[in-house]
Formats: C-alpha cells, structure tokens, sequence
C-alpha cells in the first residue's frame, strides 16, 4: 500500500527548500493577487482540491477554496470542513498541558499509573508519550497492513499496543508514535471524566469560537470525503476515525485551525512558561511535545501536520511576525509540503513555479 508510512504519521520533511524568498510580506495584506494566480493554476490543471487560510496580526487576511468544483456532485459551502488527521495530537498535547498547568497531572508520571500492564509502563513517562520517546510503536499498522479502516475495538487496539512492544528503550532516541498519542488521550479521558470529544468541545471548541472544530464523536457533518485522481476525482475509502480518538480523528475548517494555532500562541489556551514545554527540542529532529519546526528558508514556523489515506492538514505559525497558515487538501496531487512550501514563498515576497502535479 502506497500510503502505508504516512497513515496519521505525519513524518514532516524539516530539511524543506531553501530557496523561499525572504521579503517581509506585504503591510496590506500576504500577495493575494500572486496567490490567487496559484491557487487557479492549480484548479485549472486539476491539480488538487483544499483551502488556504492565512492569518496576519491575528485576523484572517487571506481565505481561498480551490478545486471543489471539479469534484463530481459535491455539496461544500466555507463552513465544510476537512480531516486534519494528525494536528489531531497537537490538540491532544494542548489538552494534556492544560492538566498540567493545573497542577492535575505531571510529565513525570509514569504510564504505570494508567495502564500498568502496558510495554516498558514503569519507565516511559507523560513526557516519553508527548514526545515521541517512549518507544511504543504505530498501533495503525498490524502485520504488516493498515487495519483500521474498518471499525475495531478500543480492547482490541490495545492488545495490538501491547503485543506490539517497544522499538527501544524510553528515552533514548526520537520516533513517532500513533499508539503514544492514543494512550494519551485515554489518560486524558481518565483524568478529565469526560469522553475526548467532550473535553474538546469543552476545554476548546467552545471557549475560543470555533464552530467548525470537532473529534469525531460529536458527528461532525459538512465534512468533506476523500478522494484520488484517475483522470477525474474518484472518492476512496478513508480509515475509520473512530479507531484514532485524539490520535487523528478531528475535523475542521482552516479557519479555525488558524484560529486556535494563534490563540495558542497569544497564550490565550496555555501561558507562556507552558507553551515553551511544548516546543521542538533541541536534538529531537525537530519534534516537541506538540508543536514541530517547520523551516522555509530563513522563516521558522512552528506547528503539526496530518496525512491518513486521502486527506492531508498543515498549521503553521511563524513566532517572529505572527504570520500563521493553515491549509487542508482532501484531494492531494501536489505533495503537501510542495504545496506549503509555494504558499510559503508567495507570502514573503518571492515568484512562484506550480509544483509538479502527480
């Protein structure tokens, strides 16, 4: 299967192309007509379908739709939201913060406490499973094959965490792992004595506006399918987001991605001192608890991406002049970090080449 390594493991390539000009973008806006120009080249050549939002000063600037209308009767309107995947877990990380800020959990605490019969429990901490230390594997993959497209049980994607073990020993090395965030978000659950998509609803969704933010257990509706490229767009089978609760399963609009990335940032959800927790570490090839470094040419972003079957997300946030870009694609032919690479460009100043479509 093709898209086997990049199920909900979001791998974000931080050695991007040094070529994005770094002009300062524009006072009155980030180059809308230039990105307009991109965004109907891509259309036209059916190069993909998805949405663009940019934030500057902490308002949009710039929201563009592109490529809907090549899909065959699809019903969408600006409130149609996407599969974010994986920037699931950023939400997860926020959610866990938060308890800590409360002085309600520690990331010293032991998986023991939760799940004592759980692979190397007694040694991998929270702080192991925020950062992708802990050396548990990808629950998604079972001998060999994507098994989660089809509904399964929560027992049973346990006994596959357990039966999968651990690569390595907690700490000792950086790798991304799905079955992490999923034990996460059952603690989380244990700890809040709400179910994951009632403490996003409550602890997010609701406090900061977004109205077009939801995990799957709220039925989200409006929500856009996935689809592939072979001569016209043909609607694929996703997985089944009920099997990746807090790990990859919620849906929104990139509005209020960027909504939330910047509220974030404005320390309006963590404070500061909690926030620093969150971001990359040195050494950890570019991973933090809950925030990934994104780097286009002399820009640092700081952010989470998200990739299932057909369905890719980015949230980007550029901390020295509070530029932040969201941008969804439920019909993928550009690779994504192509994609985001050329917003990246336009916004700061430089020309743009379309990317190559596959």
């Amino acid at each position: 299967m093709t898209r086997l390594a990049a199920l909900l493991l979001f791998l974000p390539v931080f050695a991007l192309s040094q070529a994005v000009h770094a002009a300062p973008s524009s006072q009155q806006g980030v180059h809308e007509k230039r990105l307009d120009d991109f965004l109907n080249d891509v259309e036209a050549n059916d190069g993909g379908v998805g949405s663009v939002s940019i934030f500057k000063g902490g308002r949009e600037v710039y929201a563009r739709s592109f490529g809907q209308k090549n899909l065959p009767d699809v019903a969408h309107d600006e409130y149609s939201k996407y599969q974010i995947a994986s920037v699931t877990k950023m939400v997860t990380a926020i959610l866990t913060f938060k308890l800590v800020e409360a002085g309600r959990l520690s990331l010293d605490d032991k998986l023991s406490d939760f799940f004592p019969d759980m692979p190397s429990a007694q040694k991998i901490t929270i702080r192991h499973l925020l950062e992708h230390t802990s050396g548990l594997k990808n629950f998604a993959i079972k001998d060999g094959s994507v098994w989660v497209v089809d509904e399964v049980s929560q027992g049973d994607i346990l006994d596959e965490i357990k039966s999968q073990g651990v690569a390595f020993e907690p700490g000792e090395r950086v790798a991304y792992s799905n079955s992490a965030y999923f034990l996460l978000r059952m603690i989380l659950e244990k700890k809040y004595g709400r179910e994951y998509h009632q403490i996003v609803a409550q602890e997010i969704a609701e406090p900061l506006g977004l109205q077009n933010f939801a995990s799957t257990k709220s039925h989200p509706s409006n929500t856009f399918k996935s689809y592939t490229f072979a001569g016209h767009w043909v609607e694929i089978k996703d997985i089944n987001y009920s099997n990746v609760i807090g790990v990859g399963d919620i849906a929104s609009t990139t509005r209020d991605l960027n909504t939330l990335i910047v509220s974030l940032f404005q320390h309006k959800i963590l404070n500061k001192a909690t926030l620093e927790q969150m971001k990359p570490i040195p050494g950890h090839d570019g991973w933090g608890r809950g925030l990934a470094e994104f780097p286009y040419g002399e820009n640092r972003f700081l952010g989470h991406g998200g990739d299932v079957l057909g369905s890719h997300s980015r949230v980007i946030y550029n901390p020295k002049d509070g530029v932040a870009i969201a941008y969804s694609t439920n019909g993928e032919r550009i690779p994504t970090n192509a994609f985001l690479e050329t917003v990246v460009g336009i916004v700061y100043g430089g020309d743009f080449t379309l990317p190559q479509i596959k």
